[in-house]
C-alpha cells in the first residue's frame, strides 16, 4: 500500500464511490455466475449466444438471475474493507457503484451494511464507465471513486480524489497522470510460483505412479523403452489430473469458501484469477491428449473415459451418497489399468480387486474426516455432499470393512497358484498381509482421532511411518524372489 496523500482531509459530506468486480472483491462476479450456470444447468449455456444479443445488461441479468452468488462467502478484500469500515465510522456517505447486475450488488450491500446507495446494471443499461460516471455526477455531483480496471479512468478523471486497488501496473500509471489526487493506493498481491503448484495440486501426482504397478507385478525388466512408456503415461494421468483439479475448484468455489481449510485454496481465495483456472483447464487437457499420441491408441480412450469420469464426479456423482467414493476408488483403479495398456502388459485381476477395496476405503476415509468435521461444528449436512453429520459410524464400518476385504485379497492372491510362476519363495509373501493390516488399521485409528488429512495421500506422504510400512513391504517382496 502506498498513500500518495490522505482522505482523512475530505470532508465527510463527499461521498465515496466503491467498484464491486476487482476492487470490493477480489474477483469478477459474472464470471462466478457463468461457472454456477454452467454447474447447476449445463445446457443453458446454449442461451448465451441469445442473450448477448439483447444487450451486456441483460445477459448478466438472465445469467445472475439463474445463478446466484451468496454473499457471505465472496472472497472480499479486507485490507479494503476495513478502510471503508473507517470511513463509514467517520460518518462518510458510501455508495456501491458497479457493473454488476443489480441483484449481486443488493446482495453485497445487505450483507456488508456499509453502503448509503447502491448503483449497478439492472437488465437493460450495462452501468459500466461512461455511464457509472454519468449517473454518480447526477445523484451525487461530487466524489470519491475507488477502481481497480482501464474502464474506471473516465471516473478517475471526474472525481475528486483517486483511490486505486489492486490495478495493474498499467492501470496505475495513468490513474496517477490523470491530474487528480491519487489518495490511496491499495498494492496488487503479487502471485508466487508456489501458488500455481497448489493450483495444479502438483502434489497429487503421486497417484498417478499407479501406472507403473502394472510393469512392477508383471515382474517385467525395467527396460527403456517400458519405463519411457510408463513416464509418457505418468504425465498425460498427471496433466489430464490437474486439469480436472482446476476445473473441480472452479466449479466448488462457493463450497470451498465454505470450508475451513479448502478456502485457501487459489481460486477459492483469489490467489489466482477464476478467468486464469477457465484458460488453464483445457489446456493442460489438450497437452494430455498430446502425449497420448506418444502411446496405444487404447490408452487415450481410457484416459478419455477417466476425464468424462472425472467431469461427472465434478458435476454430479460427489453429491451421490457411496456412489461418490465407489467413483473415486475406481479413478485409482483406471489408473493401474491405465499403466497396463501404456506399456502393454496385461492386468492381473488380483491387483484389480486389491486396489479397488483398498482405495474404496481410503475414499471413505476422507469422508469420514468431512463429516467428523460437521460434527465438530454442530452442522448436519456438508455443503455440496450427501452426507449427513449422523453417517459418521456408519462411514466407519463400510471403510474399515473394505480395507480388511482389501487384505483378504491379498491373502488369496497369495494362496493362488499364479503367485509360484513369479516368486521362488512364495510363502514370505504372508508377511504383507500383518503389515497391510497394521497400516490399514492404524489409518483407521487415527481417522478416529482426527488426526487424518481429509486426503489420506497427503498423510501417507507426510507420515513416516507410511514410509517405513512401504520399506517393509518392499523387503518382504524381495525377500520372496
Amino acid at each position: 500500500m502506498r498513500p500518495e496523500s490522505s482522505l482523512s482531509a475530505s470532508p465527510a459530506d463527499v461521498a465515496l464511490a466503491v467498484d464491486l468486480d476487482g476492487t470490493l472483491v477480489r474477483t469478477d462476479t459474472l464470471h462466478e455466475n457463468l461457472l454456477v450456470l454452467f454447474k447447476r444447468a449445463p445446457w443453458l449455456l446454449l442461451l448465451l449466444p441469445l442473450w448477448v444479443l439483447k444487450g451486456k445488461a441483460y445477459f448478466k441479468s438472465e445469467v445472475a438471475r439463474r445463478a446466484a452468488l451468496d454473499a457471505r462467502y465472496l472472497p472480499y478484500n479486507e485490507e479494503l474493507l476495513a478502510f471503508l469500515q473507517e470511513e463509514k465510522a467517520r460518518g462518510r456517505k458510501l455508495v456501491l457503484a458497479t457493473a454488476a447486475d443489480q441483484r449481486i450488488a443488493d446482495a453485497v450491500a445487505a450483507h456488508l451494511g456499509l453502503f448509503s446507495e447502491v448503483h449497478a446494471s439492472n437488465g437493460t443499461e450495462n452501468l459500466s464507465g461512461t455511464r457509472k460516471l454519468a449517473k454518480l455526477k447526477a445523484t451525487l455531483g461530487t466524489f470519491d471513486y475507488a477502481g481497480n480496471d482501464a474502464v474506471d479512468l473516465p471516473l478517475w478523471r471526474e472525481s475528486r480524489e483517486v483511490v486505486v486497488v489492486h490495478a495493474p501496473a498499467s492501470v496505475l500509471k495513468q490513474a496517477q497522470g490523470l491530474g487528480r489526487p491519487v489518495a490511496r493506493v491499495f498494492e496488487k498481491p503479487s502471485t508466487s510460483p508456489r501458488v500455481w503448484v497448489k493450483a495444479l495440486r502438483v502434489h497429487q501426482w503421486a497417484k498417478n505412479a499407479l501406472v507403473f504397478v502394472p510393469m512392477l507385478a508383471a515382474h517385467k525388466a525395467a527396460s527403456a523403452n517400458l519405463l519411457t512408456q510408463a513416464a509418457l503415461g505418468f504425465l498425460a494421468f498427471s496433466l489430464c489430473a490437474s486439469s480436472v483439479y482446476v476445473l473441480n475448484d472452479l466449479l466448488d468455489l462457493d463450497a470451498d469458501r465454505r470450508h475451513p481449510s479448502k478456502k485457501k485454496r487459489p481460486f477459492a481465495a483469489c490467489t489466482l484469477p477464476v478467468s486464469v483456472g477457465v484458460v488453464l483447464a483445457p489446456l493442460l487437457l489438450i497437452a494430455g491428449a498430446a502425449v497420448c499420441l506418444l502411446l496405444p491408441p487404447a490408452f487415450g480412450a481410457l484416459l478419455a473415459a477417466y476425464y468424462a469420469l472425472t467431469l461427472a464426479y465434478s458435476l454430479r456423482l460427489k453429491q451421490v451418497v457411496m456412489l461418490d467414493v465407489l467413483v473415486l476408488a475406481g479413478l485409482y483403479t483406471v489408473r493401474i489399468f491405465g499403466g497396463s495398456l501404456a506399456v502393454g502388459v496385461p492386468t492381473s485381476s488380483w491387483l484389480l480387486m486389491f486396489s479397488m477395496f483398498l482405495f474404496l476405503s481410503l475414499a471413505l476415509v476422507k469422508r469420514l474426516s468431512e463429516v467428523r468435521r460437521l460434527r465438530q461444528s454442530n452442522e448436519t449436512s456438508a455443503h455440496g455432499r450427501g452426507y449427513l453429520s449422523q453417517d459418521y459410524e456408519q462411514l466407519a464400518s463400510l471403510g474399515a470393512a473394505a480395507g480388511q476385504v482389501s487384505v483378504l485379497v491379498l491373502a488369496l492372491y497369495i494362496s493362488s497358484k499364479e503367485v509360484t510362476a513369479y516368486y521362488d519363495h512364495p510363502e514370505r509373501l504372508w508377511l504383507l498381509c500383518p503389515v497391510m493390516l497394521y497400516w490399514v488399521g492404524r489409518v483407521w485409528v487415527l481417522a478416529h482421532r482426527g488426526e487424518v488429512n481429509e486426503d489420506p495421500l497427503v498423510f501417507a506422504l507426510k507420515d513416516r511411518v507410511s514410509y517405513a510400512v512401504g520399506a517393509v513391504a518392499a523387503l518382504v517382496l524381495w525377500a520372496a524372489t
